[in-house]
């Protein structure tokens, strides 16, 4: 273990130091030159496959009352509208016409991706019995992950100026540049489960992969597919709170061993299409702990990221067709710098 200035002692199980003391990417160090090969290996047919949802989707706030579908408009030039704008129409011939337009966009409402400063845990890192706000490898709420002072400064801007909050360290930007490219595994629960609502823990996973051959090698990314996704594109945009909140199958955040074996097989991260990965309220777990476990697990302790809401099910209805279940993935987030969640447009090549 590699100490830190920022910690002397690190949560138990957790990865932090192990990449070096001020490490900001976690176990997507294991996606090495090598496991980029091995991902463009599984290229055979060079078939594309889009693994995000249109990001108006969900549609309304139903699965979160925080999160809003994105707000489309054009810019303005000067006092028209730039939207089919003709160009230097004040010069005879001139005939370019022109659109430009802005976005007021929820990071985190479609299709995404969840950086190390978007869940992090009460931890006493210092050792003097007073736990502190802390994200992955000891960084600092307040110091490193900054937030307004001020109510007025949260939400939906009024105007446009420079931001004074974000993560200084764990955003988004990190991903970006690292590029989130390498071997994809799918594990295709919807196959064994269907569109129940089933809490999958150890106990159920483990036959899952037996029954498929599904391997998964330090350095890939695994893709849960549940048809939760499939699922809101036949709502249309009009999920209601029953529908979603009984649908699709979930990982048991709370199992113990189901959290070892996601340590153990050295997987880089961890994507679904469902809303949260786990299941959410998790079930109880005495007086004590998160209320989402497997956040706190592969966020704040192992440096895992987490993918939510993807569409993974052409994918994986075509990866089953043909005795698959490894692809090559494409899926960088936004290069936005001090972003705690990003939207994606995941690709996957066959």
């Amino acid at each position: 273990m590699t100490q830190s200035g920022r910690w002397k002692q690190r949560p138990e199980g957790s990865t932090w130091g192990d990449f070096g003391p001020d490490d900001q990417l976690g176990r997507l160090n294991l996606i090495t030159p090598e496991k980029v090969k091995q991902g463009a290996a599984e290229i055979r047919e060079g078939l594309a496959f889009c693994l995000s949802l249109p990001l108006e989707y969900p549609g309304g706030n139903v699965l979160n009352p925080r999160r809003f579908p994105p707000v489309l408009r054009p810019t303005r030039r000067g006092d028209a509208v730039n939207m089919n704008y003709q160009l230097g129409r004040d010069h005879a011939g001139a005939t370019d016409v022109l659109c430009d337009d802005l976005v007021l966009l929820h990071l985190q409402y479609s299709t995404q991706w969840d950086s190390f400063a978007h869940v992090g845990s009460m931890f006493d890192a210092d050792g003097d019995g007073v736990p502190e706000p802390l994200y992955y490898n000891g960084f600092r709420a307040g110091e490193d992950v900054v937030g307004p002072s001020d109510l007025t400064d949260a939400g939906a801007p009024e105007g446009y100026g420079p931001s004074t909050s974000g993560a200084r360290r764990l955003g988004v930007e990190n991903m970006a540049v690292k590029g989130m490219q390498g071997r994809a595994v799918m594990i295709d629960l919807h196959a064994h489960v269907g569109r129940a609502r089933e809490i999958i823990g150890y106990d159920q996973l483990m036959p899952i992969l037996e029954k498929d051959r599904v391997e998964i090698e330090p350095g890939d990314m695994v893709c849960l597919h549940t048809g939760f996704a499939e699922f809101l594109l036949e709502l249309g945009g009009n999920p209601t709170h029953f529908a979603v909140e009984n649908a699709c199958a979930l990982l048991d955040g709370r199992d113990g061993r189901l959290l070892q074996w996601i340590t153990d097989s050295g997987l880089a991260a961890l994507i679904a299409d469902n809303y949260s990965v786990e299941a959410y309220p998790a079930r109880p777990g005495g007086d004590c702990c998160a209320q989402l476990p497997l956040h706190e697990h592969c966020l704040f302790k192992l440096g895992v990221h987490l993918g939510e809401l993807w569409h993974l099910t052409p994918l994986a209805n075509w990866l089953r067709d043909h005795g698959r279940n490894r692809f090559m993935l494409t899926a960088p987030p936004l290069r936005l710098t001090g972003a705690v969640g990003s939207p994606a447009t995941p690709v996957a090549t066959v």
